[in-house]
């Protein structure tokens, strides 16, 4: 930005801190020492308060302080870039024989979480319904934060591909809670789309139904959430299963 300061407090405040955000993306991307100098001499233009080195944190709270106050919102996908080295370059276990059928989900957003998840406990191979959006679509990619390229997925999945027992979430008086359910080695879990839970053809040849059993008023969970919840009841007891295994050897 080449302004001086005069011309610079011409501009709309929210204007200011706008352009404030975009150097301290650029800065938080590059670390250069001449950003953060340009940054705190416009500052002192501002009247606000200069950063005193290179701190990613910081950066990153001022970034958003500055967004806030130029009003404008940010999705996740909108944040600054992650980065922590902290992950992995393999995953520290071998997948677990599990099919994830996505059914009927409408929201690509829930979808690239979901994924998300599945990488992040290696839990198995997502399989797709016919209108699901796919791991081709741009906001799937964007929300599943790269995971998609780590998870096994397959487009137009059917049921009669999937490994039994079918097993459903979904909120319904012959559910069973699912901290109560064992589940087996191997299976199919069905996560239904956001307004009607499962699909009917799942709900008819389902082997078992399992709910989150909630203490609130509303009936129900964001779909990517519940599965999180799953997909930390399923790892827990898979870990404590191997656990058992490695003790009885």
């Amino acid at each position: 930005m080449n302004y001086n300061p005069r011309k610079f407090r011409t501009f709309p405040e929210e204007w200011q801190h706008k352009k404030c955000a975009e150097l301290l993306r650029q800065l938080y991307e590059n670390g250069s020492k001449e950003m953060l100098e340009h940054y705190n001499e416009i500052q002192l233009w501002m009247d606000g308060e200069p950063l005193s080195h290179y701190d990613p944190k910081k950066i990153s709270d001022r970034y958003h302080r500055h967004l806030k106050q130029a009003k404008v919102y940010r999705s996740e996908q909108g944040l600054l870039p992650n980065i922590r080295t902290h992950d992995r370059e393999f995953a520290q276990g071998p997948t677990w024989p599990i099919a994830i059928y996505l059914d009927h989900i409408r929201s690509a957003h829930n979808v690239g979480s979901i994924l998300r998840t599945i990488e992040a406990f290696s839990l198995g191979n997502a399989y797709f319904s016919q209108d699901t959006p796919y791991i081709d679509h741009h906001q799937v990619q964007k929300t599943s934060m790269g995971t998609f390229q780590h998870v096994t997925c397959y487009p137009n999945a059917t049921l009669d591909t999937l490994p039994r027992p079918l097993i459903a979430m979904e909120t319904s008086n012959d559910a069973i809670a699912i901290q109560d359910f064992l589940f087996p080695e191997k299976f199919t879990l069905a996560i239904g789309n956001e307004e009607y839970g499962c699909s009917d053809e799942v709900l008819q040849r389902a082997d078992n139904l399992l709910e989150i059993p909630l203490r609130g008023r509303k009936n129900s969970l964001n779909v990517a959430n519940a599965f999180a919840i799953a997909a930390v009841e399923i790892s827990k007891q898979k870990l404590t299963k191997g656990e058992e295994n490695e003790n009885q050897l």
